[in-house]
């Protein structure tokens, strides 16, 4: 046997082992999140928490009570829905530390940056914005995903 063969071997037998071990933590942490009010359903969860970070499913700006077809309404609901996402975690806006925007027209930037800023008033999370042919709710403008750290 040459002087590599033993160190391969030894490095193989470690690695399942590691990553078997690394998947049944994972699985065992996470935690549902459900605000009152919502439901989780076989397909999507509002929000898992996985240790100290919250990751909240995407958030629509549309509302079937009180429609609002303006960008700066839609992301207002969409990071307001985002809060109570958070809150029944534990955590708030102030800790979000990744968002993602999808918007389906790119002339909405500006306006839904306006409405962002007013929520994130000073050291913003980090984020990603992408323009979209479409979301999946009619008259939709836009969506956010976030991600929050635990206080």
């Amino acid at each position: 046997m040459s002087r590599l063969a033993i160190p391969t071997l030894a490095l193989l037998s470690v690695i399942p082992l590691t990553i078997t071990g690394t998947t049944a933590l994972a699985q065992g942490t996470r935690q549902p999140i459900v605000p009152a009010g919502q439901t989780a359903s076989p397909l999507l969860t509002p929000a898992i928490r996985v240790g100290n970070m919250v990751f909240a499913s995407g958030q629509l700006g549309v509302s079937r009570t009180a429609p609002d077809t303006t960008i700066e309404g839609q992301t207002t609901l969409a990071l307001e829905n985002t809060k109570k996402v958070f809150e029944a975690a534990g955590t708030t806006m102030a800790n979000a530390v990744k968002c993602t925007v999808f918007l389906t027209d790119v002339k909405d930037f500006a306006g839904m940056n306006a409405a962002y800023r007013a929520v994130f008033t000073s050291s913003p999370p980090a984020r990603t914005t992408v323009v979209v042919a479409a979301l999946v709710s009619t008259g939709a403008k836009v969506e956010i995903e976030c991600s929050a750290a635990m206080p």
